[in-house]
């Protein structure tokens, strides 16, 4: 039975980890979630943290620099085998991921070390995995708050309009989500860090946002998804969210 109809209003996927990412028109999802979505990243190189995840919370001028895949628009982007992404410095210089100058240049901006990293599976934090967000709780955020509350700040792959109230998709668990040719498996809700608190252009600080969100919501904002049958989707396709059989049905 569906608990949500709507539609899917926004699509986007973050090519490089903790980096900005790109709006999308259509794309590809497969087992590892929305093709091209995270499967690069920056490791630190640090002592006593090598090879791990570079992320805004270790180094937020990271938020300053953007991703995308120019030469793989939408979904002409194969899930299989992404391209190299091409980077956006803060001061508006322009980087092939494969430049062998560009650790130097990250280097120099984040005051650190790092290493690149590519990874087909996908670098979300939760593994293979795609954030579904809806407008209702979004707009809800920005009327109780009184200001704007912009999509990036939640770095979302999937927005949907429903005609669901604002935070129905944290009962949302067990359910499927269908929009598109995609099937996906609803997961738990998104528990949110410090990142959604930095202004996506500037990197100026709101942590209201994530005191509100722990007053109000226990921290959390959206809910994390897995494919189960993959395929193309559409900004504007239909989207479905059926809730979890009743225990006992068969």
């Amino acid at each position: 039975m569906a608990v949500a109809e709507g539609v899917l209003a926004d699509l986007a996927r973050w090519p490089v980890k903790s980096l900005g990412g790109e709006r999308l028109a259509a794309a590809r999802l497969d087992w590892r979630g929305l093709g091209g979505d995270r499967a690069y990243a920056l490791l630190d190189r640090r002592e006593g943290r090598e090879g791990r995840w570079l992320t805004g919370r270790q180094a937020p001028q990271l938020l300053a620099w953007s991703a995308a895949y120019p030469q793989a628009p939408d979904d002409r982007l194969d899930p299989a085998d992404p391209p190299p992404p091409v980077l956006r410095a803060p001061d508006g210089t322009v980087w092939v991921w494969d430049d062998p100058g560009l650790d130097r240049a990250l280097a120099a901006d984040l005051g650190m070390a790092v290493r690149r990293h590519r990874d087909l599976a996908g670098q979300q934090d939760l593994q293979a995995s795609v954030l579904v967000t809806t407008e209702a709780s979004r707009r809800a955020v920005a009327e109780a708050l009184g200001r704007p509350v912009e999509l990036r700040r939640f770095r979302t792959n999937l927005h949907l309009e429903l005609d669901a109230p604002a935070f129905a998709e944290e009962g949302w668990e067990g359910g499927r989500l269908q929009v598109g040719e995609v099937t996906l498996a609803l997961a738990h809700p998104c528990a949110r860090c410090v990142i959604p608190t930095r202004d996506p252009d500037d990197l100026s600080r709101w942590p209201e946002l994530l005191r509100w969100l722990h007053r109000r919501r226990g921290g959390l904002f959206g809910v994390n998804a897995r494919v189960v049958a993959g395929g193309r989707v559409r900004v504007g396709d239909r989207a479905t969210v059926t809730g979890p059989a009743p225990r006992g049905a068969i």
